[in-house]
């Protein structure tokens, strides 16, 4: 099997296991515990926040552990949102991008629909790319918070988050970017990036499902969304995942160490697979970004086709791939994202994403190409049928 989507979920690395494996055996204590064992596992969950505030060059007390990059993206958006309304009743609109993930997208509405939020959507240009012009055509005096995307996790669009934070930071509006695609691929400095809060996903980078972070700025007030025992300095109750943190920062420290020439190997690859690709499939189209996209992903459209048909004839060959994010799987619908890039929702459905990890061969993604071809052939001879 060639596995083509790692932008859905990565294998555990074995490392990973191997430092969360004390945590899910002896030493499983309740870092709440006032005792030797309790002490043990706030000890281990202390060192896992540093080192994750280590790599995101913030305070550990910015670092907050939470069961993947969905609730942090939940917690981004309602908690700053809802804390700022608290304070300025007149702060009533969150600004998102048309091509946010679910999380997002669905945390603004809620928003919307429940404490009278008004939702703006800056729209992309037609590689997925959000401009500074766009973002600050929709600024308003009453913007609470603006939510971006650092990169796309249906295109690899990468988005210029530096320049859109300041933006918003100049006009006094806390700025979140999920970050669930990014990590490992792209530099997390929160600093250099100027933003305000920060999204990721453990399962994305060797470590479990059910592990997550969410980076707030000291001074950024937030509303909790899960009330009780206080734990994460009262922004997230409930009893830390102490292996899953460990885990966490364990794949995080690897990942990053490996970031440049891990990017550098596959960036290289993904763009001789994307050649092959557009060079023996006939009207094969590629979405997203030609340049300032993730290393790790490509996406075409195969118009003419059924994007559902070729998958299934592509892992019939063992190619192992998706037809956009795996949270919208099973939707009949046109992707929002593609359709946001202006492409027509017929073509839009014809859409398959290939996703790679850092373990990615030549070999593999010239096989892949090879399939390709076979399966788009295929599909479309069986169309005229």
């Amino acid at each position: 099997m060639i596995f083509l989507d790692a932008a859905a979920t990565t294998p555990v690395r074995r490392e990973v296991l191997d430092a969360m494996w004390p945590y899910l055996t002896g030493e499983f204590g309740n870092p709440s515990s006032h005792h030797s064992l309790g002490e043990a596992a706030a000890n281990a969950l202390a060192r896992a926040r540093a080192v994750v505030a280590g790599v995101l060059g913030c305070r550990s007390g910015e670092v907050t552990f939470t069961s993947g990059g969905t609730e942090a993206d939940n917690l981004a958006v309602k908690g700053i949102a809802l804390a700022r309304q608290a304070t300025e009743p007149m702060l009533n609109r969150v600004v998102i991008s048309a091509v946010e993930h679910p999380a997002v997208e669905e945390s603004a509405r809620y928003l919307e629909r429940f404490h009278g939020f008004a939702v703006d959507v800056v729209p992309v240009d037609g590689t997925g790319r959000v401009t500074p012009e766009a973002l600050a055509a929709v600024l308003q005096p009453e913007t609470a918070l603006v939510s971006v995307m650092y990169a796309n996790n249906e295109v690899g669009t990468v988005q210029p988050i530096a320049r859109l934070a300041a933006l918003a930071r100049s006009r006094g509006i806390p700025f979140h970017t999920d970050a669930v695609q990014a990590a490992g691929w792209l530099p997390l400095d929160v600093t250099t990036l100027g933003v305000d809060a920060l999204s990721i996903s453990g399962h994305k980078l060797g470590a479990p499902k059910g592990c997550g972070v969410l980076y707030v700025r000291g001074r950024t007030r937030i509303e909790p969304l899960v009330h009780g025992g206080g734990q994460e300095r009262g922004r997230r109750s409930g009893t830390e995942n102490v292996a899953g943190a460990v885990g966490l920062a364990n794949a995080l420290t690897l990942a990053q160490a490996q970031q440049t020439p891990a990017a550098e190997r596959v960036a290289a690859l993904r763009d001789s697979f994307i050649g092959a690709v557009l060079s023996t499939v006939p009207g094969a189209v590629l979405t997203g970004h030609p340049t300032e996209r993730l290393p790790s992903v490509a996406s075409f459209c195969f118009p003419g086709t059924s994007g559902e048909s070729v998958l299934l004839e592509l892992e019939r060959q063992g190619v192992v791939c998706s037809s956009g994010s795996a949270c919208a799987a099973g939707s009949d619908a046109p992707s929002p994202v593609l359709t946001a890039l202006g492409i027509e929702a017929d073509v839009a459905q014809t859409a398959v994403r290939f996703s790679f990890d850092s373990t990615v061969s030549g070999a593999e993604l010239e096989a892949a190409a090879q399939a390709i071809q076979t399966a788009v052939a295929s599909v479309r001879t069986l169309g005229r049928g």
